[in-house]
């Protein structure tokens, strides 16, 4: 496998508590390295700029030092907590990780991600975003990787 599925959910958090933010750091340092699967982008327009945003971090700043310093995640979350006018307070965090969690994606996007792992659209099925693209990260790394 030349390129590599991130399978950290954006249901985890590391030690600053903030979900997705693990995620994002796997993602952009994979794609810096050419090592991220097709499909996935290094920094998206949904979760990875809703932390980015909510932490008052700069876009460009964050793939910049990943690039630049290919760090550990604890050493990432060192220089998210050096940088200027970071929001790492506990309500802002919160209220990130509520948006997070409460993301439901749209009804194609639903039934196309639990169509494709056969799983049937009721009221059993997986409704958040968080979960559902945890079933397309699953499936996508059966085919890349154990087909």
């Amino acid at each position: 496998m030349n390129t590599i599925v991130p399978l950290i959910s954006s249901g985890v958090a590391g030690p600053l508590g903030v979900l997705h933010l693990p995620r994002l750091w796997l993602k952009v340092s994979l794609e810096q390295r050419a090592k991220l699967a097709a499909g996935y982008p290094g920094v998206g327009k949904g979760y990875d700029q809703m932390v980015i945003d909510a932490l008052g971090l700069n876009r460009d700043a964050v793939v910049s030092y990943i690039k630049n310093n290919q760090p550990t995640y604890p050493q990432f979350e060192a220089w998210i907590k050096s940088q200027p006018g970071v929001k790492l307070d506990k309500p802002t965090v919160e209220k990130l990780n509520a948006s997070i969690r409460g993301y439901i994606h749209d009804d194609a996007t639903r039934k196309s991600i639990l169509g494709a792992s056969n799983i049937p659209d009721d009221a059993n099925a997986p409704r958040d975003a968080v979960n559902l693209n945890n079933l397309d990260d699953w499936k996508e790394f059966h085919e890349a990787a154990l087909k």
